[in-house]
């Protein structure tokens, strides 16, 4: 039976420890519980990297068709702020005021965003165009 408690007991240390290291315990699950609490600092960082995720997608999708002008770029922020909007305020159902208003929620990670997201576009443009490039004098086509 001790050894039991002496293995708890290194467990909540460890855990202390992470605290005081300013390491704190993140499950996923919470990711999709409305019933957590967040503080603003989790909550704009969890914001921050959907935004993100949806950018790279969307920019490696956008560039290997190659879509190109104004209205994609448009077509991007609606997307990536909906799903922003739609997981702040309908998966976790926060109180938008307590973390600065639907302005601060819909912006975090917004600029970064759109970088990886023209980033990403050009790349993968310029990818496709190499791999294309490559097949094309492959079959033993020249110009």
């Amino acid at each position: 039976m001790k050894e039991g408690k002496s293995v708890k007991s290194n467990g909540q240390q460890q855990q202390h420890n992470h605290h005081n290291g300013h390491l704190s315990p993140f499950k996923f699950a919470k990711l999709l519980d409305p019933e957590a609490s967040w503080d603003k600092d989790q909550l704009g960082d969890v914001l921050h990297w959907i935004r993100q995720a949806v950018a790279l997608i969307c920019g490696l999708i956008w560039g290997s068709i190659p879509l190109v002008g104004g209205i994609w770029i448009i077509l991007f922020l609606a997307i990536s702020s909906g799903i922003i909007y739609g997981y702040y305020a309908i998966i976790l159902k926060v109180d938008e005021e307590d973390f600065g208003g639907h302005g601060a929620l819909l912006q975090e990670g917004l600029f970064a965003s759109i970088t990886l997201f023209l980033v990403a576009c050009m790349d993968s443009g310029i990818q496709l165009g190499a791999l294309l490039i490559g097949w094309w004098h492959q079959l033993g086509f020249y110009y």
